[in-house]
């Protein structure tokens, strides 16, 4: 069995290196004379990941340096032995030079794609400098209590007495926030349900739901599971419909019923196709965790500084559009449905919600009352750094009766 050791330094470059990416591309230009081949990403990625552990880890130059050229070794490129050794000894030679040549770059002062963070300071002149903070953070490892099994105050014991250092989070009445990130295992009652991994801002969904026993419930898009969870701990009498495009996908929700100790209807399904799935016996509540394009969870997801274009977020609203449209007719009069993303785009959000209300007039826009995130006037959202959390935003519309 590999080494715990090992594998928390595996995830630091791996992490660190997408956490720290739009910088390092930039310190690389400068440094590469001519481009890789297609074929040589590989190469090209591990002189990142070289570059990384030179500009922000604790490794002593010369190991982080030799062991860089190992690796390259193991790709079966000995040609790229020397220039692996040529660019990050470059690096240290030059890398004050080279700071004082990129510091007004934005990427290179952010960490961050232009195009987002422009995107960003449009939308959050005030805050931008908190998001962007946040989006190069180390995520805090959150817990939310399983009330049915035990109270926070309780969890908060257990944690205590495993040597493990904890407080009370401050969105939820669930939440816990460690000191620490630390192996499930380590957990009290894991395995057995007590609690689960899910950040502050998602455990707010069950309760803005407003749930009561013998109602029939949707969760929309349920996979990987931790929100369909949620909906259970909050009200174990509902009859809950869990579904997901995703049949694979599913086995991650079953099992993390199964932990927990609920049972539910799994569907794999296209939740927009309801004539596929839908018996047409109405929701009383719909949960719909869109897809989107996680803008609110880089800390979480910093790949998404690499892999994310521009021109994706009209395709994540395009899909949201869909399934809002969709799932629509599904609900009951007087039903809610809590439209819900990971995103800080007001593209996906607000501007979403808005264009819908006006097409579906019998659609009412619900304040949510909170003490937490910014009020919006169509919904509720809560920025990257929020009370510590992620950036998550909350519209609750409910289809007025005789419509």
């Amino acid at each position: 069995m590999e080494d715990p050791a090992d594998q928390g330094l595996y995830a630091e470059l791996c992490y660190g290196t997408l956490r720290q990416f739009p910088r390092l591309n930039m310190i690389l230009g400068v440094l590469l004379k001519n481009h890789l081949k297609s074929q040589d990403a590989d190469v090209r990625a591990l002189l990142l990941i070289g570059l990384y552990q030179l500009a922000f880890m604790r490794i002593p130059d010369h190991a982080a340096l030799d062991q860089t050229v190992e690796a390259v070794s193991g790709l079966g490129k000995n040609w790229a032995r020397g220039l692996t050794n040529a660019i990050l000894r470059n690096y240290l030679r030059q890398k004050d030079q080279i700071d004082i040549s990129l510091e007004e770059e934005l990427a290179y002062k952010t960490s961050l794609p232009e195009w987002l963070f422009k995107e960003w300071q449009a939308a959050w002149p005030e805050k931008l400098d908190q998001i962007v903070e946040t989006a190069n953070q180390y995520p805090p490892m959150c817990l939310r209590v399983n009330f049915q099994k035990n109270t926070r105050g309780g969890y908060l014991n257990l944690l205590a007495e495993s040597g493990i250092k904890a407080q009370a989070g401050s969105l939820g009445d669930a939440s816990i926030r460690l000191d620490q990130s630390v192996a499930v295992s380590a957990l009290p009652g894991f395995f057995e349900g007590s609690c689960s991994v899910q950040d502050e801002a998602a455990q707010l969904c069950a309760p803005l739901l407003q749930l009561k026993p013998g109602m029939h419930v949707l969760d929309a898009c349920s996979a990987p599971g931790g929100k369909t969870g949620h909906l259970l701990e909050t009200c174990p009498d509902i009859e809950l419909l869990a579904l997901d495009n995703s049949a694979k996908r599913l086995n991650d929700v079953q099992s993390n019923l199964e932990r927990l100790g609920f049972k539910s209807v799994l569907q794999a399904a296209d939740a927009a196709a309801i004539d596929k799935w839908w018996n047409k016996r109405p929701f009383d509540r719909i949960l719909l965790d869109a897809p989107c394009s996680g803008t609110g969870v880089i800390r979480r997801h910093p790949d998404i500084k690499v892999l994310r274009r521009p021109t994706d977020i009209d395709g994540f609203r395009q899909q949201q559009l869909r399934l809002l449209e969709g799932l629509w007719p599904t609900l009951a009069e007087n039903g809610l449905l809590l439209y819900v993303t990971c995103s800080i785009m007001p593209a996906e959000n607000e501007v979403q919600i808005e264009q819908f209300s006006e097409r579906h007039p019998e659609a009412e826009v619900l304040p949510v009352n909170a003490d937490w995130g910014t009020s919006l006037p169509l919904g509720r959202q809560l920025l990257p750094g929020d009370q510590g959390a992620d950036g998550f935003y909350f519209a609750l519309l409910k289809k007025r009766r005789g419509n």
